[in-house]
């Protein structure tokens, strides 16, 4: 028998940009949830705006370079002019949009929280060989597996290490380790025999 739950990440800050300021000694920079956009003759540029943490000193990332507005998506158009912060987010958020702007993002600073709907005290008690969890996640928070179950379960780092190397959970097409990431959709499985005696042993 296997019983599935989900686990739902809910971000509460975008990542800080790593970016060295040019009036003040910080390095890093942070999401303000607005756009700049600018039309030249008949082509757009937009911009998201990123505020040093220390002295408020800007930064932009571009999005769209001189680009023909009937090329952009009506509704993205209209975000971009009402500051959407869930769009700001899909873009603060995305390493290949930091990349290409050469930038890098602090995932680190990224506070969540794990809703689920069942508790970790529950789990202890279940009876089911393998269950498994769903990850629901609106967005890509370079999350790694071992911080997720170490905060989930309030695990110790011998713990954590013991879990994984007694491959006690599976997730489809992905090796498993310390550094392995869960995204979106991932579902993870776990042994609950071996997890009980590992939790019980924490």
């Amino acid at each position: 028998m296997e019983t599935t739950f989900t686990w739902e990440i809910r971000v509460k800050n975008s990542p800080l940009l790593i970016k060295k300021c040019s009036h003040c000694d910080s390095d890093r920079f942070y999401c303000s949830d607005k756009f700049r956009m600018n039309a030249q003759k008949k082509n757009i540029d937009v911009w998201l705006i990123y505020r040093c943490v220390k002295c408020d000193n800007t930064c932009n990332m571009t999005l769209l370079s001189r680009t023909k507005p009937d090329l952009i998506d009506k509704k993205l158009f209209h975000s971009f002019s009402m500051n959407d912060r869930n769009v700001a987010w899909q873009y603060a958020f995305s390493a290949g949009m930091a990349s290409k702007n050469n930038l890098q993002l602090d995932y680190d600073s990224v506070d969540y929280e794990v809703i689920s709907n069942i508790s970790p005290e529950s789990i202890i008690h279940m009876t089911d060989e393998i269950i498994s969890i769903r990850i629901k996640c609106d967005f890509d928070l370079n999350l790694k597996l071992s911080s997720l179950m170490k905060r989930y379960f309030s695990l110790s780092s011998t713990c954590l290490k013991r879990i994984l190397e007694q491959d006690v959970i599976h997730i489809p097409a992905k090796k498993v380790s310390l550094k392995s990431k869960v995204k979106n959709d991932d579902i993870i499985f776990i042994r609950m025999k071996y997890l009980i005696e590992s939790l019980r042993g924490k």
